[in-house]
């Protein structure tokens, strides 16, 4: 899945892959409210595993490194849709509805929803985005479904009002703690830095004031040493190893590995 845009309009997303199982990460740029409609899936995000199976409702907080694995059913297809709501629509509607924080939200970060009919009618009436037709509906209706949603969600699950308008931007965290948890996120500096609560020139130095060495450094020596471990003692292949532990290219991994432990990859 594409990194997602902090800018991002209102979208509703149909997803189905077919055959095999798929993985990736993102980056959980706005709130989202999906479901499940064929096959499982697996999430990582902030320190937790979670399952989600066919039939469970999920919501998503923004803001968050995720990695996920995505598996269809034997001889079927992975099917799911997720409705993504922009910062934009939901301070449209806390100016509109007089919508508010009460206490700031200090919960997880991926939310099991119990099933009801307000969510199964409103999943039945996003049918014509699951059709080819879907791509030819307007951006107004887009944006009615989606406060749709919103409004469902606070509805059947008012303490989401803690978390759905509440417009601050992160605060600044434990790096040492953050940055331990997340390297292997093959996001850039900027984004570290945003979510640590930092500029990237604070971020920078606080960096090296903690770990004695520059932030690129650090995270390649931290994700080749993961790397060294899954693959000598627990005897992973290199194709399975290197996006794992946040590498993009096959052949730029390969070359750092070589030069950190003079031998290539393949050869242990």
């Amino acid at each position: 899945m594409p990194v997602s845009n902090p800018k991002t309009s209102p979208r509703i997303l149909y997803s189905c892959y077919s055959h095999v199982s798929r993985a990736g990460e993102q980056f959980i740029a706005d709130h989202i409210f999906g479901y499940i409609l064929s096959g499982d899936s697996e999430l990582y995000v902030n320190g937790k595993n979670y399952y989600f199976k066919e039939g469970d409702y999920r919501f998503l907080k923004r803001n968050e490194l995720a990695k996920f694995v995505k598996h269809p059913p034997a001889g079927g297809e992975f099917k799911t849709i997720t409705i993504g709501m922009d910062q934009a629509t939901l301070q449209s509607m806390s100016a509109e509805f007089d919508l508010h924080v009460d206490t700031p939200y200090t919960g997880e970060s991926a939310l099991f929803l119990n099933p009801n009919e307000l969510f199964n009618n409103y999943i039945r009436s996003l049918s014509p985005y699951m059709d080819k037709t879907g791509d030819e509906i307007s951006p107004a209706l887009t944006l009615h479904k989606v406060k749709e949603a919103i409004m469902i969600l606070l509805e059947t699950n008012p303490e989401l009002k803690n978390i759905l308008f509440d417009f601050s931007e992160p605060g600044k965290i434990d790096l040492q703690a953050f940055m331990n948890q997340n390297y292997r996120f093959n996001v850039d500096l900027n984004r570290f830095a945003y979510l640590t609560g930092r500029s990237l020139a604070t971020f920078k130095r606080d960096f090296e004031r903690i770990f004695n060495t520059s932030p690129n450094r650090w995270i390649q020596n931290q994700r080749l040493k993961d790397a060294y471990f899954l693959i000598k003692e627990k005897k992973h292949k290199v194709s399975d190893v290197y996006m794992d532990v946040g590498f993009k290219d096959l052949s730029h991994f390969s070359f750092a590995f070589k030069k950190a432990y003079g031998v290539a990859p393949s050869a242990l």
